[in-house]
C-alpha cells in the first residue's frame, strides 16, 4: 500500500498493511527486510575525484598570472624564463593538491564518526540498533530531542509534537497522535505520520517505520539534501580578504617595477619576468590552503581525544575559549550512578548493604512502595535480565538506570511489576516540573507512581507511609525530612524522592487536567535516595589545568544547591555562598545585574535549560568566548548560543545536531583537550603565516630596493635576484617547509597562556616585528652584500648565485625558530616535528640541484660556489637567525613578567 494512504488506516490496519505487530520483528525477518529495502541512508553527493581536485588548483590568480608571464616569455622567445615558470606552476599545483586532498580526506573521515542510533522493538524486547539498519515494520521508540530516523505512522503517542521545519518548512512544532485521517491530505497535514529528519521536541511515541532511505519524503526531494558546503571560519576569511588585498596590490606594484626598470634601461624581458616574480611571491597563495589543511588536521587530533568537531570554525575558536559552562553529571562525574542511601519514615539504610542481606524485603512495605515506584515510574530498559548483574546491559538516562538495578536486583523487576499494573500514561520528566508521573492499571484502583525532587514531590504530598497504614505529613516531619536530606545533600549525594496515590478507575489520560488536577497535591510520600556519582578521577587536575590556562568554569547542574556545594568543593571550584546561584535567583535577576555578577558565580544549582541561555548571554557581554554543553532538546538554544557548543555523546539527537563539539566519551578532560588542540591549531596558523609572509616581504624589499638604488644612486644597478631564482625560492625551497609546519605537534606551554578571547589576532606586535626583522635583515641586508660584492669585482652571475643561495638557505634554516614564539631554537626538540627535518632535507638537496646541475644552472642562472661561499651562506643564515632568536628572547622575558 502507498505511504501517503497509511495515514487513512488505523494502527491496526497500518501494521498489517507492514506486516509487522506492535511487538517488531524479530532480527532473522529484519535482515531479509534490509537485503530487500538497502540501507536507511540518503545518497551522498558525490565527491570530486583526485583528478577534478588536481584540475581545480589552476584555478586561482597566482596561476593565471604564472601562466600569463610564461604565454608572454615565449613570444618573447625567453624560453628559459618560460620553463621556470611552468615548473613553478606546476610545483604550485601539485603542493596545493596535496594539501587539498589531505585536508579533504580527513574532513571525510571525521564525517563517519558519529553513529545515530534507534530504539526500537526486536525479537519481543528494546534494543538499540544504528539507524542506518532499520527497515519497514521495524518498532521505533521516539522521546522529545530524537531526530526521526526514518519516516513512519504513529502507533501510540503521549502529549507528541514535532518539528517538520526541515520538510515543510513551517518552524511550528505539530501536534501528533495516532489517530486516523479521512481523505487525502498534503504532507503538512498528516497528523499521525512522522519524516525522516524532523524532531521530536516534545513526548513520546512509538512509530512503525513505513519507508527508509531514498524512499522516504526527504529522499524524494534530493536537492534538499545535497550536503552544505563548510563555511569558511571567520579568520579564513579575513585570510581571503588579505590574499585578494595583496592580489591587487602586487600586480600593481609589478608594474611600478617594470615601468622604472625600463627607463633605467633594464632588459624589458629581465624587468618583465623580474616583476611577474615580485608579484607571485607577494601572494602567499599556499596561505589559505594551509589553514585549511591545520584546521584539518587538527580536527582529526581532537577526535583522537575523543572529540568530534562538526565545523571548521569551531576548531577555530576552541583555542580561544575563556568560559567552560558544563554539566556535572556523567562530564565532571562518571556517569556510572548508584543508589547509596534508602530512606523512609522508619528505615535509614545504606544500599550496598541491603543489597548483601536484602531479607524478605517486599513485607518491608516502605522499601517496597520505594522500590516498586522507583522501578515503574521509569523509562530505562534492561535488555539482559536473565543474565548475571555485572553483565547487564541497559539504556536509558543514568539516574533511572541506576534505580531500574537495585530495584531488580531486590526482586522488583519492571516487566513482572507490569503484568500487574500496566502503565496507561505518563508525563515524563521535564526540567521545568522537575517530576515524573506515571499513570496505571490496579486490581480495583488506578495508581500514579511519582518520582523528582524532594522539595516538589513533597510540595506535592499530603501524607506519609508509615509501615503498613499511612499519616498526615505533618510540618514537623517535612522539617525532619529537610535535615536528613540537607546532611545528605551536603555529603554530594543527589537525592530522589519517591511517592503514589491511589486513584480512581476513570483516571486514564494525564493530561485530562480536570481528571488530575485534584489529585497533584494528594500524593502519599514514600521517602528518598541518594544516589552517588563518583567523580572523574581526572576532573579535579583537568580545572586546575584551566585555571593554569586563564580559563574559567562554571558548573552547571540541576541538583540542589548543598550537592552542588559538595561536589564543587571537592573538585577545586570556589564553592562559597557567594559563588553560588539557583535557578530561581536568575529568574529575578535583570540581564545587566547578571553580566555584572556571573563573574563571581562558580556553581549554578537547580539550573533549567532556559538559565543556561541567561548564563551563556551575560558572560558574551563581558567579551568572554563561551563555551556550553548539553545533552537535552531544551539545551540547543543554549548550545546554539554559545561561541562553541558542546553535546555529550549520550545526548539527544537535537543537541548533537545543533552543537560544534560533541565529546564522544563525555568527559569533561575531553572538553579541555579539544581547547588545548585549538590554541594549537592558532599557534600552527601563525607559524606558517609568519613563514611565508616574511619570505615574500624580504624579495620585495630586495627587488624594490635594487630598482630604487639604480634610479637614485647607481645607474644600471643590476638586479640581485632574477626571475627564474625567486620563483625557485618561492614555489620550490619554501613549500615544503610550510607543509611541514602544518603538522607541528604543539608546545608544552600552550596552556599556560591566558586565553585571547575574541580580540584573539593572528598579526600580534610579535609577528610583526618578527616579519619586520626577517624581511629588512633578509632584504636590505642581502642588497647590501650584493652592492658590496659587485663592487668589488664579483662577478654578477656568481653574487646572484650566492644570494639565492643565502635566501634559499636562511628560509630552510630559520623555519625551525619558526616553530616557537615561547622558547628559544636551542631549547626545542628538533625531531619533534620529523616531516619539518625532511622537508628542509629536501630543500637543501633542490637548493645543491639548483647550484651544481648543469641543465639547473642554465635554467636559474647560476655557478658553482665554492667553500669560502658556502661560509658566507651560513654566517648570513646564522645572523638572521640570532637576531629572531633575540626578538623572540625580548618578548619571552616580557611575558614572563607580565604572568
Amino acid at each position: 500500500m502507498a505511504d501517503q494512504k497509511l495515514y487513512n488506516l488505523s494502527v491496526e490496519g497500518a501494521l498489517t498493511s507492514l506486516t509487522t505487530t506492535k511487538n517488531g520483528l524479530s532480527t532473522t525477518e529484519a535482515q531479509d527486510r534490509l537485503q530487500e529495502h538497502g540501507l536507511n541512508k540518503l545518497p551522498e553527493e558525490k565527491k570530486a575525484s583526485w583528478l577534478l581536485l588536481l584540475l581545480s588548483q589552476f584555478r586561482n590568480s597566482l596561476v593565471y598570472i604564472l601562466l600569463v608571464a610564461a604565454v608572454i616569455s615565449f613570444f618573447l622567445e625567453d624560453y628559459i624564463d618560460m620553463s621556470v615558470i611552468l615548473a613553478a606552476v606546476f610545483v604550485n599545483v601539485v603542493v596545493g593538491f596535496i594539501q587539498e586532498y589531505k585536508a579533504n580526506q580527513a574532513m571525510e573521515k571525521l564525517k563517519k564518526v558519529i553513529t545515530f542510533l534507534a530504539r526500537v522493538k526486536r525479537d519481543d524486547q528494546e534494543q538499540e540498533i544504528k539507524a542506518e539498519e532499520l527497515v519497514p515494520g521495524d518498532i521505533v521508540l521516539l522521546k522529545a530531542g530524537d531526530k526521526i530516523p526514518a519516516d513512519g505512522r504513529i502507533i501510540f503517542s503521549k502529549d507528541l509534537r514535532a518539528n517538520e521545519a526541515s520538510l515543510t518548512g513551517e518552524s511550528v512544532p505539530v501536534k501528533k497522535d495516532e489517530a486516523l485521517i479521512s481523505g487525502e491530505v498534503v504532507l503538512g497535514e498528516q497528523k499521525n505520520m512522522v519524516f525522516l529528519g524532523t524532531v521530536i521536541v516534545q513526548g513520546m511515541a512509538e512509530i512503525v517505520v513505513t519507508k527508509t532511505g531514498i524512499n522516504t519524503e526527504l529522499g524524494k526531494i534530493a536537492a534538499l539534501i545535497k550536503e552544505t558546503p563548510e563555511e569558511h571560519t571567520p579568520f579564513q576569511k579575513k585570510l581571503d580578504k588579505f590574499s585578494r588585498l595583496l592580489g591587487y596590490l602586487a600586480p600593481a606594484v609589478a608594474i611600478i617595477i617594470m615601468v622604472i626598470g625600463v627607463l633605467q634601461g633594464i632588459p624589458f624581458v629581465q624587468i618583465f619576468t623580474t616583476s611577474v616574480a615580485v608579484a607571485v611571491s607577494a601572494i602567499p597563495e599556499g596561505l589559505v590552503i594551509a589553514v585549511t589543511a591545520i584546521l584539518a588536521i587538527g580536527m582529526q587530533r581532537i577526535l583522537k581525544q575523543k572529540a568530534l568537531v562538526k565545523k571548521l570554525v569551531a576548531a577555530e575558536t576552541l583555542g580561544s575559549t575563556t568560559v567552560i559552562c558544563t554539566d556535572k553529571t556523567g562530564t565532571l562525574t562518571l556517569g556510572d550512578m548508584r543508589v547509596s542511601k534508602l530512606v523512609t519514615l522508619n528505615h535509614d539504610l545504606e544500599a550496598e548493604q541491603h543489597l548483601a542481606n536484602p531479607g524478605n524485603i517486599k513485607e518491608q512495605t516502605e522499601l517496597s512502595y520505594l522500590f516498586r515506584t522507583g522501578t515503574l515510574c521509569n523509562d530505562a530498559v534492561i535488555q539482559n535480565p536473565e543474565d548475571e548483574f555485572s553483565m547487564w546491559k541497559m539504556i536509558g538516562n543514568p539516574t533511572e538506570r541506576a534505580l531500574l538495578s537495585v530495584g531488580a536486583r531486590l526482586g522488583f523487576h519492571r516487566e513482572s511489576l507490569e503484568k500487574d499494573e500496566p502503565r496507561l500514561d505518563e508525563i515524563p520528566f521535564d526540567s521545568d516540573k522537575k517530576y515524573m508521573l506515571t499513570l496505571h492499571r490496579g486490581a480495583r484502583r488506578n495508581i500514579l507512581y511519582l518520582k523528582g525532587a524532594p522539595e516538589r514531590i513533597i510540595e506535592m504530598s499530603k501524607k506519609i507511609q508509615n509501615g503498613t497504614t499511612m499519616k498526615p505529613l505533618s510540618k514537623s516531619l517535612i522539617s525532619q525530612f529537610d535535615d536528613k536530606f540537607e546532611e545528605m545533600s551536603r555529603t554530594g549525594l543527589r537525592i530522589l524522592a519517591f511517592a503514589y496515590l491511589s486513584v480512581p478507575t476513570t483516571v486514564t489520560d494525564l493530561n485530562n487536567g480536570k481528571q488530575i488536577k485534584e489529585y497533584m497535591d494528594q500524593f502519599v510520600f514514600v521517602g528518598f535516595t541518594g544516589i552517588k556519582d563518583p567523580l572523574r578521577k581526572e576532573a579535579k587536575e583537568t580545572i586546575k589545568l584551566c585555571k593554569q590556562a586563564g580559563i574559567k568554569i562554571v558548573m552547571i547542574t540541576g541538583d540542589h544547591k548543598l550537592t552542588a556545594q559538595a561536589i564543587a568543593k571537592e573538585l577545586g571550584l570556589k564553592s562559597n555562598p557567594e559563588n553560588i546561584m539557583e535557578g530561581s535567583e536568575l529568574a529575578s535577576i535583570r540581564p545587566e545585574q547578571l553580566a555584572e555578577k556571573v563573574q563571581y558565580i562558580s556553581v549554578y544549582a537547580r539550573v533549567t535549560p532556559k538559565d543556561k541561555l541567561q548564563i551563556v548571554h551575560a558572560w558574551q557581554k563581558r567579551g568572554e568566548v563561551v563555551a556550553m554543553t548539553g545533552d537535552g532538546v531544551n539545551d540547543a538554544p543554549a548550545i546554539k548560543a554559545a561561541d562553541i557548543g558542546i553535546a555529550l555523546g549520550s545526548g539527544s539527537d537535537v543537541a548533537k545536531e545543533t552543537s560544534d563539539l560533541v565529546i564522544l566519551d563525555d568527559n569533561f578532560k575531553t572538553i579541555v583537550a579539544a581547547v588545548e588542540q585549538g590554541r594549537i591549531i592558532f599557534d600552527n596558523i601563525k607559524k606558517v603565516f609568519l613563514y611565508l609572509l616574511s619570505d615574500s616581504f624580504a624579495e620585495i624589499t630586495l627587488i624594490v630596493g635594487s630598482i630604487l638604488v639604480s634610479a637614485l644612486f647607481i645607474k644600471d644597478f643590476p638586479l640581485p635576484l632574477l626571475a627564474s631564482q625567486i620563483l625557485w625560492i618561492n614555489l620550490v625551497d619554501d613549500s615544503f617547509p610550510s607543509i611541514a609546519l602544518t603538522l607541528e605537534p604543539g608546545e608544552r606551554d600552550v596552556m599556560k597562556e591566558p586565553p585571547g578571547g575574541q580580540q584573539k589576532t593572528l598579526f600580534t606586535s610579535e609577528m610583526k616585528a618578527l616579519t619586520v626583522i626577517i624581511s629588512t635583515i633578509m632584504g636590505i641586508g642581502s642588497l647590501i652584500l650584493f652592492w658590496y660584492l659587485t663592487e668589488h669585482g664579483w662577478d654578477v652571475v656568481h653574487a646572484r648565485t650566492l644570494l639565492f643561495t643565502i635566501f634559499a638557505i636562511s628560509t630552510l634554516l630559520y623555519v625551525f625558530s619558526v616553530r616557537s614564539v615561547r622558547r628559544s631554537v636551542f631549547k626545542m626538540n628538533i625531531f619533534a616535528n620529523k616531516p619539518l627535518l625532511l622537508a628542509v632535507a629536501v630543500g637543501f638537496g633542490l637548493q645543491l640541484i639548483a647550484v651544481y646541475l648543469a641543465p639547473l644552472q642554465k635554467l636559474l642562472h647560476t655557478v658553482p660556489l665554492n667553500w669560502a661561499d658556502w661560509g658566507i651562506v651560513l654566517i648570513a643564515s646564522f645572523i638572521l637567525i640570532a637576531l629572531i632568536e633575540m626578538t623572540k628572547g625580548y618578548y619571552i622575558h616580557k611575558r614572563s613578567k607580565q604572568n
